[in-house]
């Protein structure tokens, strides 16, 4: 059996939206996207830290909005691109109620109904651990249903005020398994989820 990662860059009040680019998600009028690049490019050493533990993955989990964003842009990115060969030789597994198949790049394959139902069943016949990446929405909806076992936040110096925010309103009770503070102050920590048990 899998373990569900999630990883995403969050500012200090909860935001995940846009990170990347100013137009990457400009859903309910946010105007501060792009607003984690500059930092984080300021700051290999956070980057590095996000990345770490990355080897052990064996598939990619993403909505569809941050599969067709994310991913299209890194693989259309001119070299040297750190993330190209990695997204184009992961697994990924998108889920999607618009989308068909044949998917626009390479190793997609869709989740078909429900999303939640969907990734449970990958989780149970996976080895090693599925990233999710960004899918603010579908990362909610995982976690009400029990499924995420990890987050990989890297906590940005920023406020911003509005934005679509990482957490809902499920309960969750985390371990700190990892912390790595940056020359700059970014916090790159991995959050290990308790489960209830029986």
């Amino acid at each position: 059996m899998g373990r569900l990662v999630v990883v995403e860059n969050v500012s200090l009040d909860g935001v995940v939206q846009a990170p990347g680019r100013p137009d990457e998600d400009t859903r309910g009028g946010f105007t501060r996207g792009g607003w984690a690049s500059p930092l984080l490019m300021a700051d290999p050493e956070a980057a590095r830290a996000a990345m770490a533990g990355q080897e052990q993955t064996s598939g990619m989990v993403f909505g569809r909005r941050t599969y067709l964003d994310l991913v299209g842009y890194w693989l259309s990115a001119p070299a040297p691109n750190p993330f190209a060969d990695v997204l184009a030789r992961t697994p990924k597994h998108v889920a999607s109620r618009t989308l068909s198949e044949p998917l626009p790049h390479p190793a997609s394959a869709l989740l078909r109904g429900d999303a939640v139902t969907a990734v449970r069943a990958l989780v149970e016949q996976a080895e090693g651990q599925l990233v999710v990446l960004g899918s603010g929405a579908l990362v909610r909806d995982l976690a009400a249903a029990g499924l995420v076992d990890t987050y990989v936040l890297t906590i940005l110096p920023v406020v911003l005020g509005s934005g679509t925010r990482l957490f809902g309103d499920t309960y969750a009770e985390l371990d700190v398994t990892r912390s790595v503070v940056s020359p700059t102050g970014i916090v790159t920590a991995s959050y290990a989820v308790r489960h209830p048990t029986g």
